[in-house]
């Protein structure tokens, strides 16, 4: 599926996705085609499931968003580690909300 279509299919809901299809453009990571992996109440379970999953299967490109959110920017981070450098999702780790209402941008 792609975004505009979860967002129908889930209005209102926080959304543990796996990248199914995406790319790298300019720094953005593009989201393709999704699956919904889970539909949580609330971003704190989102996240508890996104830990659990992503502990399992490392390699699984995982989001958590809400489908208030319009569209999806996803900046790509590059970062230096014991391991070496490594690709850094920010979108991995929560999309949706913020303090004062959902994003739309």
């Amino acid at each position: 599926m792609q975004w505009e279509e979860v967002r129908k299919h889930y209005p209102h809901q926080w959304l543990l996705v796996e990248a199914i299809k995406a790319r790298s453009d300019s720094g953005k990571r593009i989201l393709e085609q999704i699956s919904v992996v889970g539909i949580y109440p609330d971003s704190v379970t989102a996240m508890q499931a996104y830990s659990q999953l992503h502990h399992e299967a490392p390699e699984r490109e995982l989001y958590v968003f809400h489908t208030d959110r319009e569209f999806l920017d996803i900046t790509e981070r590059m970062w230096l580690g014991v391991r070496g450098i490594r690709m850094s999702f920010p979108g991995i780790k929560l999309f949706g909300l913020a303090a004062d209402g959902p994003r739309t941008n």
